[in-house]
């Protein structure tokens, strides 16, 4: 098929790979355009744009495809078959999704109904989602509300992160789109409409969910930490400053040495350390963080944090 690709971050990059390896003719490469990035603030070509380059494909980077209407014009030109949208970034208007024959399919990583919207991927562990997957949709005006074309879903592992789920899901999502492809080119592949009433919506992460309230139960915590793994990293504050927490675990008080009546101290008091973490008290049960990140520092493990700090009875938050 002649397809146009659109995507910008990593977990776009397996799926246009695969479009490549299998031999269709990719008319342009849509991605959004060139972003300030790092501390010299220099421009950052996105992971998509520099895949396409590597190949001889032509890149489009309009800053807005719903008020430029030449850059539509231009699109609507290639005469492609179908368009690919895979975390694009941008809201793709009637006109574009109209423009390809076959019209825009997305690949979608969470298993809808569930988890329309910017962030599913996160929102997935951070709910305590015992599975997840890919879903190849009709790409319409709403939100995510296309019918499914097809989908491939994947258990949860028990200490899965934002980050591990991401890399998963970018994967899926490759051989999703790669099974798809044929069925919807030759039209035997029929989309299956969305439940709108099952709809549960992924809001966009930001830096304040990211702030731990110790008053919450300490396996939300925990959900929470593993979640926000990679970006934005769950954080607290010790002493007045931010500090980053990479990774924790529930523990049952028995297996927490020095933490006899715990259950009184108020969420956010640490209750014990030693080499394999730091004990927080939380609203309903405790907390060991084992990695963690103070200001102007790389992260460390719990030990080395501990070499040079005192932390018991310190209050977190």
């Amino acid at each position: 098929m002649r397809i146009l690709f659109a995507g910008t971050p990593e977990f776009a990059v397996p799926c246009l790979q695969v479009l490549i390896a299998g031999g269709h003719d990719i008319a342009a490469v849509y991605t959004q355009p060139d972003r300030p990035a790092g501390r010299g603030r220099t421009l950052q070509q996105s992971p998509v744009k520099l895949l396409a380059l590597k190949h001889r494909i032509a890149v489009r980077q309009p800053e807005s495809l719903k008020r430029d209407r030449a850059a539509v014009a231009a699109l609507r030109d290639l005469g492609a078959d179908l368009m690919v949208v895979v975390a694009y970034g941008l809201l793709l208007p009637r006109g574009v999704l109209a423009a390809p024959r076959l019209g825009c399919i997305n690949v979608h990583a969470s298993l809808l109904p569930r988890w329309r919207g910017a962030a599913p991927i996160q929102r997935a562990v951070l709910a305590g989602d015992s599975a997840s997957g890919v879903c190849i949709m009709q790409t319409e005006a709403g939100l995510d509300t296309g019918p499914v074309y097809h989908r491939l879903s994947i258990p949860l592992a028990p200490r899965e992160t934002g980050g591990s789920l991401h890399d998963r899901l970018a994967a899926l999502g490759a051989q999703a789109l790669n099974e798809a492809l044929p069925g919807i080119a030759d039209g035997s592949r029929q989309a299956q409409p969305q439940d709108p009433a099952s709809a549960t919506y992924a809001h966009k992460l930001t830096k304040e969910e990211a702030e731990i309230d110790w008053t919450q139960p300490a396996a939300a915590i925990e959900r929470l930490v593993r979640a926000f793994d990679p970006w934005p990293v769950a954080q607290t504050r010790c002493h007045g400053e931010p500090l980053r927490i990479w990774s924790a675990e529930r523990v049952a008080p028995a297996d927490t040495a020095d933490t006899a009546g715990s259950a009184a101290d108020a969420p956010g008091t640490v209750v014990a350390t030693d080499r394999t973490g730091i004990a927080v008290a939380t609203g309903d049960g405790i907390l060991k963080i084992t990695r963690l990140q103070p200001p102007g520092k790389r992260p460390m493990d719990a030990a080395d944090f501990l070499n040079a700090r005192t932390m018991d009875g310190v209050h977190l938050g």
